[in-house]
């Protein structure tokens, strides 16, 4: 995890409970959890509008090909 062993992190915690009080760390641990919530939602949401976008670029350059080959098709047969 990040290269933080146990006592790094006991450390960070107790300094944290230090600055921020017993009774707001809770609040603020809630607020990080949305906030990292927050974030994933919004780059899942990117990924999967990259996605759909490469698959309308496959789709259109499918059909485009279908369309060379059926005019190809026509000038062989004129």
């Amino acid at each position: 995890m990040f290269g933080i062993g146990t006592q790094e992190l006991i450390i960070i915690l107790v300094i944290a409970l230090l600055i921020f009080g017993p009774k707001k760390l809770p609040e603020l641990a809630r607020s990080t959890g949305k906030a990292i919530n927050e974030f994933r939602k919004a780059s899942s949401g990117l990924l999967d509008e990259e996605e759909k976008k490469e698959k309308e670029q496959e789709k259109t350059v499918v059909a485009e090909a279908q369309k060379k080959e059926e005019v190809e098709k026509i000038k062989v047969k004129e």
